[in-house]
């Protein structure tokens, strides 16, 4: 009978790992992008910053997909295509989007959409709509493999990246509710891994969204021969690893153990 309580423990343990496994991100599949306003862009001074007034400064999404423009500063902002210089385009306009608010556009073709705040004109970003499914490989061309896991550490998220390639240089974006949790640029991965750690945990319904970016691969501060895709590599909801249907296996699994232990007079060692 203490084989099958330890029995019962390997298939606990294996049937938790089996929940929380987390499937790698598919590549150049955006259906779905959230900018926000950098906090504080009402004043001058965003548009010097690496992040830019809009985060994130450039976001890519599939044609047909959605772009959410979400206003999580404490100021008013609009999201308007075109330029401070030409003035709008007229492919779409938020008008004044209030703190809280949001505003959602599908672009029907593809291309790159600039856009810019008219209360603030120094605010500025780039939208690019690319073909559902097409390769984000920029200029340089290759492949590049990331997977994005996920675990509950110190009362956070702790992302860990996997990555097909060393000295791969990107950008992290996580984002919950349409708000910032982790914004991180200019990132380099010597290694095949990287471990970022977000002050703030996903659940079932607020997942947290995370971007990653690849700006090149090769050596930091020598962009001018890195080489490889570059742009949005892989996206992932992250979801807590200990769920509601984990705990239950958990509880159902100890139960059947102290049942089997009182049945057999048998009292397991952990």
């Amino acid at each position: 009978m203490k084989t099958i309580a330890i029995c019962s423990l390997f298939v606990l343990f294996a049937m938790v790992a089996g929940l929380v496994a987390t499937t790698p991100a598919a590549f150049a599949n955006h259906p779905e992008v959230t900018i926000v306003p950098a906090s504080g862009s009402g004043a001058p001074g965003c548009e010097e910053t690496a992040d830019g007034c809009y985060i994130p400064s450039t976001a890519t999404v599939d044609v047909g997909g959605v772009v959410i423009m979400s206003n999580t500063d404490t100021a008013a902002h609009t999201y308007t295509s075109g330029t401070p210089d030409d003035g709008p385009d007229g492919i779409f306009d938020t008008s004044l989007l209030m703190a809280g608010s949001s505003f959602e556009w599908s672009p029907t073709e593809e291309g790159e959409y600039p856009y810019f705040c008219m209360v603030h004109p120094w605010m500025q970003g780039t939208i690019i709509a690319a073909a559902a499914g097409a390769d984000d490989h920029g200029d340089d061309g290759g492949e590049l493999m990331v997977s994005i896991a996920d675990s509950q550490v110190l009362g956070g998220t702790q992302i860990e990246l996997t990555f097909s390639e060393l000295h791969v240089n990107y950008d992290i974006t996580a984002t919950q509710g349409g708000e910032v949790v982790l914004q991180e640029t200019n990132q380099h991965a010597m290694e095949s891994t990287a471990t970022h750690q977000i002050d703030a945990l996903g659940a079932d319904d607020n997942p947290i969204d995370v971007e990653i970016v690849s700006l090149g691969i090769g050596a930091p501060g020598a962009e001018a021969d890195w080489t490889g895709p570059t742009g949005v590599v892989a996206t992932a909801k992250v979801v807590p690893e200990f769920g509601t249907i984990v705990m239950m296996v958990l509880t159902v699994a100890i139960i059947s153990i102290v049942a089997v232990t009182a049945k057999s007079r048998v009292i397991p060692r952990f």
